[in-house]
């Protein structure tokens, strides 16, 4: 299962971790990991490379995890929370497509 996490402080999504495999198919043919990896691609180089947030990102390929730390202020902030806010939107949709496949949470 993939594991989606969604750090906030009050209404102001901070950051995410993705981690894990979703078990859906074998390597190569598992669909859900791809759209979560296309999800999340996509919304790390809208945050960084688009709107030049300079958030900071890591990966931990023995965890297949990716997690994302925004800065504590940027200046496109309501461009960024709109990204954040759709991704969530889109794994939470596709969660409820697939619920033995995804988890999605806000800590």
């Amino acid at each position: 299962m993939t594991k989606c996490e969604f750090f906030t402080e009050g209404e102001r999504i901070t950051g995410f971790s993705v981690s894990g495999h979703s078990g859906y198919a074998e390597s190569g043919k598992d669909i859900v990991c791809a759209a979560i990896s296309a999800v999340v691609t996509m919304a790390e180089a809208t945050i960084n490379d688009v709107c030049g947030a300079k958030a900071k990102v890591r990966v931990k390929e023995e965890d297949a995890r990716i997690t994302l730390t925004l800065p504590a202020s940027c200046d496109e902030e309501e461009t960024v929370q709109a990204v954040l806010a759709g991704m969530m939107v889109t794994l939470c949709n596709m969660r409820d497509d697939y619920p033995d496949y995804i988890e999605v949470m806000e800590v």
